[in-house]
């Protein structure tokens, strides 16, 4: 049983910066994904196994940046110029290979809340 645990949600103001962890033991294809009050999961970010590959949704490039330390098994979303429209519970998954189709994603963590207040 594969255990996703993300970390380092919270309250910012907007313009502010957040950085999300997930514990992610030995997984080869990550992403972010986030879901905000009725609306469905949607795309952030994925990275694939060695790290030099990556892609983002449009609404977040250029202020977000995933990454992933291997040797900590840990994978990151560093998040800039936070937005309110940015609010929503963030998800990390794993998927046998590099997509942005939440369908192809196998495992997934229990979500932290960020908060971006105007």
């Amino acid at each position: 049983q594969v255990q996703l645990v993300e970390s380092g949600g919270g309250l910012v103001q907007a313009g502010g910066s957040l950085r999300l962890s997930c514990a992610a033991p030995g997984l080869a294809f990550m992403g972010w994904f986030r879901q905000a009050p009725g609306k469905e999961r949607e795309f952030v970010a994925a990275i694939n196994r060695g790290g030099s590959g990556t892609n983002y949704a449009d609404s977040v490039k250029g202020r977000f940046t995933i990454s992933r330390d291997n040797a900590k098994n840990t994978v990151y979303l560093q998040m800039n110029s936070l937005k309110p429209e940015d609010t929503a519970v963030y998800y990390c998954a794993a998927a046998r290979f590099f997509s942005t189709d939440k369908g192809v994603y196998d495992y997934w963590g229990q979500g932290t809340q960020v908060t971006v207040s105007s």
